[in-house]
């Protein structure tokens, strides 16, 4: 692929953190990455000379969690919690052929890179392996979107029925039966298919990298949990994981250890740099000294948390007590958007809710890094995030002529609390232009929308038998993980706990 020309934006205003109203300035793309900033910049011969002015120019928002799989899923569920969700897998996520597993991350990765989102870590779940085939056709529908991305094999060897204490026993000797036939791959099989796509995998080149992700550790016996450690180090890896996600979890965590997770993927030596803990709801702050002082990261998602009744994340405390965090937008099928706009106003608004106390909320400024260069970070992109020379040209032209950006007053203020994607005109990854006039360049998305409904028909056909088996359980499963509030835990994420206090 030949390098693009230089290319320079005259005139736009420069998102700065340090300055309260963007300054008009030009910036100078080179060789993917920005050249320069700075008013009056002279333009090489061969450059082609883009007109920015009436626009603010911002680094490219990195969505530190998400999963692809669950495009073709979106909107199934209202009232469930993380574990309806994971019960309800079988039907909204199964049956998939590699057409599907392409177009269900293709779907997502229009929505972000369109909202203004220029790389994701998305954890693409497969069943019952990972397989290069099914890992290439997720890796190519990011390089169809022009987005940069870090995929992750998501893989377990116990299945949330084994994983819950008690959940299992608690289900009538029928449907008991049925899930107990759900059985996950064994670890060595799936240690097997992790080596074998990671040997296979060919996206390197296209901004496109492999990870690991054992999901969940109550779903992950210690030997599948050493292994992906060892593979990790091995090939050079980077881990995420979802941890202490829901109330559920932590409790099962340690009734398994006898402590929290942190200190038991601690021992099992998973914590470290390239390591990356999704949600983190229920850590208490000893645990999150911990993940701060092995260089790890926090994915903070407070959509879905809040959406699957999980609890409020706490991102202030978190960036306090030294913790690199970005921010994700959770898959399609748990938080129902992309849009990383929204997650960032979500973390926001959540840190403001939880205290009365404004010394203690995240500023916009923490929130935005969180949303930029933090997220960055968890993807191990050390040159995305920012406007800075020798930084990748991936940027976002908003367009300040929309309603939300009248008046100007103060850019991140406005970027955090007031953009939802409406005002997104452009946007540009390493330097190539894959959003013009709020059109993507090459997808063709209306016949995209076609293809979805197609296959929705056919997944939602094909999927009755295993829908009637989620709505036996579903009542079932909830009924037992709100029987296990009186089960006492030293922290609470819950606005309220006490019955009679509910909204």
């Amino acid at each position: 692929m030949t390098a693009p020309r230089p290319l320079l934006l005259r005139g736009g205003r420069l998102a700065d953190p340090a300055r309260r109203r963007a300054p008009e300035a030009d910036l100078l793309v080179q060789g993917g990455r920005i050249a320069a900033l700075g008013a009056g910049l002279a333009a090489p011969e061969d450059a082609e000379v883009f007109d920015a002015s009436g626009h603010l120019i911002h680094p490219g928002l990195v969505n530190a969690h998400t999963h692809g799989h669950g495009g073709l899923a979106r909107g199934q569920g209202d009232r469930w919690t993380l574990e309806l969700l994971l019960a309800a897998s079988p039907w909204i996520g199964g049956g998939r052929s590699l057409q599907d597993k392409h177009l269900s991350t293709l779907l997502c990765a229009a929505e972000m890179v369109l909202k203004g989102c220029t790389a994701a870590y998305d954890l693409s779940a497969e069943v019952p392996l990972p397989t290069p085939e099914g890992l290439d056709a997720v890796a190519a529908a990011y390089a169809a979107a022009g987005m940069r991305a870090v995929v992750a094999p998501m893989v377990g060897d116990l299945t949330l029925w084994q994983a819950v204490p008690g959940l299992l026993d608690a289900l009538p000797a029928p449907l008991r039966r049925q899930v107990e036939g759900l059985r996950a791959a064994p670890a060595e099989a799936i240690l097997a298919a992790m080596a074998d796509a990671a040997a296979h995998w060919r996206w390197d080149a296209q901004g496109i990298r492999f990870a690991l992700a054992p999901t969940i550790p109550t779903h992950a016996s210690d030997a599948l949990l050493c292994g992906c450690r060892d593979l990790a180090r091995e090939r050079g890896l980077r881990l995420h994981m979802h941890v202490a996600e829901s109330r559920p979890q932590a409790l099962a965590a340690r009734a398994r250890w006898g402590s929290g997770p942190v200190a038991a993927l601690d021992r099992l030596g998973l914590l470290g740099p390239g390591f990356t803990l999704a949600h983190g709801v229920w850590l208490a702050d000893e645990e999150l000294r911990r993940l701060a002082g092995s260089g790890a990261t926090l994915a903070h998602n407070p959509a879905s948390n809040m959406k699957l009744g999980n609890g409020l994340g706490r991102l202030k405390r978190a960036l306090d007590l030294g913790v690199m965090v970005g921010i994700g937008t959770d898959g399609v099928s748990s938080a129902d958007n992309a849009n990383m706009y929204e997650a960032i106003r979500a973390a926001a608004a959540i840190g403001h809710a939880q205290t009365p106390d404004p010394a203690r909320w995240p500023s916009a400024a923490e929130v935005w890094h969180a949303g930029t260069q933090g997220a960055a970070a968890v993807l191990g992109l050390e040159d995305a995030g920012a406007l800075a020379p020798g930084k990748a040209a991936d940027l976002v032209l908003l367009d300040l002529g929309v309603p939300h950006w009248l008046p100007h007053n103060s850019t991140l203020n406005q970027l955090v609390w007031a953009e939802d994607a409406t005002a997104v005109r452009h946007v540009m990854v390493g330097g190539r232009w894959v959003v013009r006039d709020g059109r993507h360049v090459s997808l063709d998305m209306a016949k995209l929308a076609r293809e979805a409904e197609a296959a929705r028909e056919r997944l939602e056909e094909g999927a009755a038998a295993n829908r009637a088996l989620f709505e036996a359980l579903a009542p079932l499963v909830a009924g037992f993980c709100a029987a296990t509030l009186s089960q006492p835990l030293p922290v609470s994420r819950y606005l309220c706990e006490a019955p009679g206090e509910g909204p």
